[in-house]
């Protein structure tokens, strides 16, 4: 009996992509006999055709198969609600907009069959914003250097999945989940593949400024507990130096009553910098008290419109 691979590719607006897209997954399977195949596209409620592109492609090919959701329910969210969706012995994420080349299936699969349970898809270059891509290395070796757990530099999400390792994700069903740092929580030996990142070539790009630091702030919330002993590390240190600075001034002014004069500049400066720190953290620790409340709060991942060839 064949064993059953699914691929999980999420859309939102990739009209452009997702025909050629599913032209470049055939031609990497078909010669994969030894596999059957479902082809899993969640739709994260498209404004543009892509549903009806892909209604298209799945009345002529009943492996595909398409999720559609009511409303965008953000980028993290809805591909893995897809994840836990699919049914194969293992499955394989990639993005729509043809940056995660399908040709690489073939390969994920031979060390797959090789004993590996997670196989992922690296990119030391990347012919994106190259300024950009310097941003996400410095920071994603810095997530390295203050998380509890060994990520894997330079990983998008692009990769296969054993259904072992996706049937612990289904157990947490955490609803804002960072992935990538849950699989490596996981202890999994890991198996990578290095790539070229393409550029786009439709559409643009939904990563803005904000989602780009949201995944930054999530990241480091999900696996590091440095920022808040940072907090209270910097609070400790400027307690004593203040309380250092205090005596001296006591002290100076003591001693020469007449001709010390305090100044209104340190004031000023020292004011608006202990106040620009205590909002910092404020801001640190509302980000973890958020993700605890996104937890408890209980609410579904994502509620679906409809669902075809399923």
């Amino acid at each position: 009996m064949s064993k059953l691979i699914s691929i999980l590719t999420p859309c939102f607006n990739e009209s452009g992509n997702v025909e050629e897209l599913y032209a470049r997954i055939c031609k990497s399977i078909d010669s994969l006999t030894q596999y059957d195949f479902e082809m899993i596209f969640i739709d994260n409620s498209s404004e543009d055709n892509t549903v009806e592109i892909l209604k298209k492609m799945a009345a002529k090919d009943h492996r595909i198969k398409i999720i559609v959701n009511q409303r965008n329910f953000g980028y993290l969210r809805s591909p893995y609600w897809g994840m836990m969706q699919t049914q194969g012995m293992a499955t394989i994420a990639m993005s729509s907009d043809l940056q995660d080349p399908p040709e690489l299936i073939p390969l994920f699969l031979a060390e797959w069959e090789k004993g590996w349970k997670v196989v992922l898809a690296t990119k030391p270059v990347s012919y994106t914003n190259p300024l950009l891509h310097f941003i996400r290395r410095l920071y994603y070796k810095m997530l390295d250097g203050v998380s509890d757990i060994k990520l894997v530099r330079d990983a998008t999400g692009f990769g296969l999945y054993d259904k072992e390792v996706l049937d612990q994700v289904r157990k947490i069903a955490d609803p804002y989940p960072y992935l990538r740092g849950m699989i490596c929580e996981f202890g999994y030996p890991i198996k990578t593949l290095s790539f070229e990142q393409p550029q786009r070539k439709s559409g643009k790009s939904k990563n803005n400024f904000y989602i780009l630091f949201d995944l930054a702030m999530l990241g480091i919330v999900s696996h590091s507990m440095l920022p808040l002993r940072l907090a209270t590390f910097v609070g400790i240190g400027f307690g004593v130096f203040s309380f250092i600075i205090g005596a001296y001034y006591l002290l100076m002014k003591l001693l020469y009553w007449d001709i010390f004069v305090l100044g209104l500049a340190p004031l000023v400066v020292g004011f608006f910098f202990v106040s620009s720190l205590l909002l910092i953290f404020i801001g640190l620790l509302g980000e973890y008290i958020g993700s605890i409340h996104t937890f408890v709060r209980n609410r579904p991942i994502v509620i679906e419109k409809e669902r075809i060839n399923f």
